[in-house]
């Protein structure tokens, strides 16, 4: 897919340098994902993958970006899923520069497939509505003093990634509608159906009736442009209105008084 051409040509540029920061580093390799949810990856302005035509791998024979089940099977994707910080990988053991239960989770799931990897820095960018892409640098040299590259570019290095994903996402999927806005209510009724709560209890708890729940469930989604109750939990968690669910996460009043319309 071939986008916004003036963003696409912005996004090869932060690609190249990319791939340049790497090779000063220490860590020439380079593996870009913009959307690890996509099987398609990106491309420059000529529609062709950076795979190809910039970025090298370990492996040279390694075609991952044509294994569409590379990401589900890829340790440093399964763990951006779980740690948005950078982080570095060597000797079997991710690690990033604080302490981090999911990433010790991960490498304590064992012996990881590092399609000749010695050494990694990986850089998660979240962005806005629930898209994740990662920028791998590696090397194949195991004794590569990662720990102490890390500690002085990892900051750097998530910039630029979050700066490339960005760019190329806004390219091929960029939108110049503003996110949906929702009302005290409707999130609030969205937070106790996330923390698993029926319309009848949410109507218990926040003090209205149950067609006024249903109404301001009802007109979320529409706002949110998705259709059910599941949609609109999952579409407001991405936009950051209702966080990761649970009943202390709702916000506002519980019932004090009978329900009201």
């Amino acid at each position: 897919m071939i986008g916004d051409g003036r963003l696409l040509t912005d996004a090869e540029a932060l690609a190249r340098e990319i791939d340049e920061t790497g090779a000063r580093i220490g860590l020439p390799f380079v593996a870009a994902a913009t959307d690890i949810s996509s099987t398609t990856p990106p491309v420059g302005a000529d529609g062709r993958p950076l795979a190809e035509t910039l970025f090298r791998w370990v492996d040279p024979k390694l075609r991952y970006w044509e294994d569409h089940g590379f990401a589900l099977r890829a340790a440093f994707i399964h763990a951006s899923r779980a740690c948005s910080e950078p982080f570095y990988f060597q000797h079997g053991r991710f690690a990033s520069w604080r302490p981090n239960r999911a990433l010790d989770a991960i490498t304590a799931e064992g012996p990881v497939d590092t399609y000749g990897v010695g050494a990694a820095i990986v850089a998660p960018a979240y962005l806005p509505g629930g898209v994740i892409g990662a920028v791998v640098w590696a090397t194949a040299d195991p004794a590569f003093d990662v720990a102490a590259t890390f500690a002085e570019h990892a900051a750097a290095l998530h910039a630029l990634a979050l700066r490339f994903v960005a760019t190329y996402e806004e390219a091929v999927a960029g939108s110049n509608q503003p996110p949906a806005r929702l009302t005290r209510r409707e999130i609030q009724c969205l937070k106790w159906a996330a923390a698993g709560k029926t319309d009848a209890e949410i109507g218990h708890l926040v003090a209205i009736s149950l067609p006024t729940v249903r109404f301001h469930v009802t007109n979320a989604a529409r706002k949110l442009g998705v259709s059910g109750r599941s949609q609109a939990i999952q579409r407001a968690a991405t936009l950051g209105y209702i966080g990761s669910g649970g009943s202390g996460a709702a916000s506002g009043p519980v019932r004090s008084q009978a329900p009201t319309g």
